[in-house]
């Protein structure tokens, strides 16, 4: 075990490495040009992930995801707009509260949390409502692991002309994600999901002709991505209002990281590996998995509690963290479950750790 007592089975924040906590030593100041250059270099970065170095840019936004997720719904659906979101999660459901807030125009298309949205869904959905000018949706809903298909909504978006956001937070990184070929024209994620870094920061792929159309549309003015980006265009990398320092110098050491581990194909390899040893494992202990497996993402799995023995979360939880692990509890409403996160720093090794230890917790059970 490191410096931690536990490592995180949670989908971010997540089990850091060693140097990437190390670059946070370090005070940097807003206005120096070194970290300045260093934000630029992480907007580069992310670009050449999204393979969408020409027609987009990058604006990195303070706070959460939702921070992120928040401040492109409310600057660049315009008053006169109307989005389509597709809902089979929290985080998708999180998106139509956010649209309530802003008194944004907003329609659903509703899923069971244990099915992908449909394509044709979408589309009778936006020829039945011709006010519909964005669509919107989660694609690694970490509610239930579920990784939904983007490219048949985005083939939706561009056969009709809409602007199509997606929520990337977590797989962005861990699973590779070709922008403008599946018509994205917003896509959020956050620093500390599956490129490993800590939370401070959310991200934005724009298409940049997309972002300038929304000059002055924004509803809030600490979330006014236009704002941000001209900013940060401008003024060679600068934030406008005071940036999180040492969390984006833990970004651009865990972006080079992510380049030496073999970049987000490797990623991907050791994200579905370990997911489909923990999946298993704990099917074979007992534990079933919310979700078929045709459509489980390699980020996060939720497991029902058991039926047919004494259980108890927060004892199995406390259990757990004892022996070296936390995990997240359920997000679900009509269902008790919990879920177990296999990115970060979690390998093999720590998979068959866990399981054993939930194996061991079991029989003191008996």
């Amino acid at each position: 075990m490191d410096k931690n007592t536990y490592k995180l089975l949670t989908p971010g924040p997540l089990t850091t490495t060693e140097t990437v906590k190390e670059e946070m030593l370090v005070d940097l100041c807003t206005w120096d040009a070194d970290y300045k250059q260093m934000t630029q270099e992480i907007r580069a970065a992310l670009l050449k992930l999204a393979h969408a170095e020409r027609g987009y840019t990058t604006v990195l936004m303070q706070g959460s995801g939702t921070f992120g997720v928040e401040s492109v719904l409310s600057s660049v659906v315009g008053s006169t707009d109307k989005v389509l979101i597709a809902v089979n999660g929290a985080y998708s459901k999180r998106m139509t509260e956010i649209c309530r807030y802003h008194h944004i125009p907003y329609t659903t298309v509703e899923n069971s949390y244990d099915t992908v949205p449909q394509a044709d869904a979408v589309e009778a959905a936006l020829l039945a409502d011709p006010a519909i000018t964005h669509i919107a949706m989660v694609h690694s809903e970490t509610t239930t692991g579920i990784l939904n298909n983007i490219a048949e909504i985005g083939k939706i978006a561009v056969k009709y002309g809409k602007l199509f956001i997606v929520d990337a937070m977590s797989s962005f990184g861990g699973v590779d994600i070709n922008v403008p070929e599946l018509g994205i024209t917003y896509l959020i994620s956050s620093a500390n999901k599956c490129i490993q870094g800590v939370p401070g920061f959310s991200f934005i792929i724009a298409r940049k002709d997309a972002l300038k159309a929304t000059k002055g549309m924004a509803r809030s003015l600490s979330l006014d991505l236009y704002a941000q980006w001209e900013t940060m265009e401008q003024d060679g990398g600068k934030w406008r209002f005071t940036s999180p320092t040492h969390v984006v110098a833990a970004f651009r050491q865990a972006l080079r990281e992510l380049d030496a581990e073999g970049g987000i194909a490797a990623r991907h390899a050791r994200y579905a590996r370990t997911n489909a040893h923990l999946r298993q494992g704990m099917e074979e202990l007992g534990f079933r998995a919310y979700i078929d497996p045709s459509v489980q993402g390699p980020i996060i799995t939720t497991f029902l509690y058991p039926q047919n023995q004494a259980f108890d979360f927060a004892d199995m939880y406390a259990y757990l963290k004892k022996h070296g692990y936390v995990i997240y509890p359920g997000k679900l409403t009509e269902q008790d479950t919990f879920r177990l996160g296999n990115i970060g720093e979690i390998y093999d090794d720590d998979v068959c750790r866990i399981l054993q230890i939930f194996k061991d917790y079991q029989k003191g059970l008996k």
